[in-house]
C-alpha cells in the first residue's frame, strides 16, 4: 500500500521509508517562522530567546499582525523582534518594500518549498500547503525549539482527499468552494486534507492558497495540494534551494475520497458565529441582510486575484451610503502590482479604504473594530463572537466578489448579477 502526499513528506523529512496514520515522527524542518505576535504577547518578556540558532538561514521573522504598532506595548514588542533578527542574522520582513501578512510573504518569496516541512507561529500556517508543503502552526515555545534544533515532531493523521471535477461558474471562487465543503462535511479534527483531481489545475496558486488557508477553520493538521508544472516554475523563479515536488502514490490510502463537482457550487456565506456546518448559498438567505462594514483581506483573501475580483464589480460604481469597505492587500508586493494594474485607483474611486498589509482587521486588533450590533460581511478567515470587536456584532464570511457586491447594494448580495451586467 502506497502513501499519500502528507505521509510521503513526513517519511522523507524523518528519514523513514514508510509512515502510517498513528505514527509519531521527528521531522527535519526546512523553514521556521515567527510573527511579531510572539514578541508582543504578554509573556514575550519572559521568553528566553536563543542566542544561537541551528540554521539562521532557515528562520524567518515577519512582522504582520500589529505593524505598524498601535501603542507603546506593541511598539516595544516589535522592537524586540527587530533586535532578535539583527543579533541572529535571520531573514526579516518589517515595514518596507517586502512587508506583508506572513502567509502571503511566504508565497511571494516561495519560502515554503514543495516537499518540505514548514512551521509557523500562526494558526493559518496550513496556507503554505498550496505550495505542496506540509505546513502547520505551532506555539511560540515549540517554534523556538525548532529554531535551536531544526526539528519538531508530529503524530501522523488520517487524510481526506478532495477530487475536483468540472469548472466554476463566473462569480464563484475558491472561497465559495471552501464554504460549501465546510457546510457539507463539517470538521476534520486530527485529519489532513489533500486537494487534487482532474480540475485541480483550474485553481491558480492564489485560489489554492485560499482553500488551504481556510482549511484551518475545519481543524485540519495539514492541507496540501498536488503540485503541477506551474508551481515548479513559480518556485524556481523565487527560491534557488532544491526541492522535490511530492505526489500521492497511485495506491495511496485515505480516510475518505470525496468528489467535488464544481459547476453546481454557488456563491456561499458562512452565517455568524461559526463556519462548520453553518454555511448557505447567498441565494437561499431569504431576506435582505443589511451590512455596516465590508472587508476583503487577511491571509485567505488578500491576493492580487482577490483584489481584481473586487475591482471588476466596483469599476464605475460607488459603495452604498453608510457602508464602510476596508481592503487589505496581502503584501507590499501585491499592493504594488495592484497599483500598476489600476486596481487600487478603482477601489479608492469607489470609496474603499486601503489598509496596510497586516492581520489587524481580520483579528480585531486594529483598523475596523466592530461596535455592538453592527453587521459585517468579510472575506477574512473567522466569524466567531468577538473576533472583530463587540460580542454582539454579527460577522458573515464570503468571497471577495460577494463582499464587493454587498458593499454596492448595502446588503448581502449574490455577485453574479453584477458580472452579467458587466459582460453585456
Amino acid at each position: 500500500m502506497g502513501m499519500n502526499i502528507v505521509e510521503k513528506i513526513m517519511a522523507r523529512s524523518s528519514g523513514r521509508s514508510v509512515v502510517r496514520p498513528g505514527d509519531l515522527v521527528v521531522v527535519k524542518v526546512e523553514t521556521a517562522v515567527l510573527t511579531d505576535m510572539a514578541f508582543i504577547a504578554d509573556h514575550s518578556d519572559k521568553l528566553k530567546l536563543p542566542k544561537t540558532l541551528h540554521d539562521p538561514d532557515k528562520v524567518i521573522i515577519i512582522n504582520d499582525h500589529i505593524t505598524p504598532p498601535k501603542d507603546l506595548a506593541t511598539a516595544e514588542g516589535v522592537l524586540r523582534s527587530r533586535t532578535f533578527a539583527l543579533k541572529t542574522g535571520v531573514r526579516f520582513h518589517d515595514i518596507g518594500a517586502n512587508q506583508g501578512i506572513c502567509h502571503q510573504v511566504l508565497a511571494d518569496h516561495a519560502y515554503a518549498l514543495p516537499g518540505t516541512v514548514l512551521v509557523c507561529g500562526d494558526s493559518h500556517s496550513c496556507s503554505s500547503g498550496a505550495l505542496n508543503c506540509c505546513a502547520r502552526g505551532l506555539g511560540t515555545t515549540d517554534i523556538l525549539y525548532t529554531f535551536c534544533t531544526g526539528q519538531t515532531w508530529f503524530k501522523v493523521g488520517e487524510t481526506v482527499r478532495y477530487e475536483f471535477t468540472g469548472e466554476l461558474q463566473k462569480g464563484v471562487s475558491a472561497k465559495d468552494v471552501f464554504l460549501y465543503i465546510a457546510g457539507k462535511y463539517g470538521d476534520h479534527v486530527n485529519c489532513n486534507i489533500e486537494f487534487g483531481g482532474p480540475a485541480a489545475d483550474s485553481f491558480s496558486l492564489d485560489a489554492r492558497r485560499t482553500l488551504s488557508t481556510m482549511a484551518a477553520e475545519v481543524s485540519v493538521e495539514f492541507a496540501v495540494w498536488e503540485p503541477n508544472a506551474q508551481l515548479a516554475e513559480y518556485v524556481k523563479a523565487r527560491n534557488h534551494r532544491p526541492f522535490q515536488m511530492t505526489y500521492p502514490d497511485p495506491d495511496a490510502a485515505y480516510l475518505d475520497v470525496r468528489a467535488i463537482e464544481l459547476r453546481p457550487i454557488e456563491p456561499y456565506v458562512a452565517l455568524p458565529d461559526k463556519v462548520i456546518n453553518n454555511t448557505v448559498p447567498v441565494s437561499q438567505l431569504g431576506e435582505k441582510i443589511k451590512v455596516d462594514q465590508c472587508c476583503v483581506g487577511s491571509c485567505a483573501n488578500s491576493t492580487l486575484e482577490d483584489l481584481e475580483a473586487v475591482a471588476e464589480i466596483l469599476k464605475g460604481r460607488k459603495i452604498a451610503d453608510r457602508v464602510r469597505f476596508l481592503v487589505t492587500p496581502g503584501s507590499q508586493l501585491v499592493y504594488r502590482e495592484a497599483a500598476k494594474r489600476g486596481i487600487i485607483n478603482i477601489l479608492i474611486e469607489a470609496g474603499c479604504l486601503l489598509t496596510p498589509p497586516t492581520c489587524g482587521v481580520c483579528a480585531g486588533l486594529n483598523n475596523g473594530v466592530l461596535a455592538g450590533e453592527e453587521v459585517c460581511i468579510t472575506a477574512t478567515t473567522r466569524n466567531f463572537k468577538g473576533r472583530m470587536g463587540s460580542n454582539s456584532a454579527k460577522i458573515y464570511l464570503g468571497s471577495p466578489a460577494v463582499i464587493a457586491a454587498s458593499a454596492v447594494t448595502g446588503h448581502i448580495t449574490d455577485p453574479r448579477g453584477f458580472l452579467e451586467v458587466n459582460s453585456k
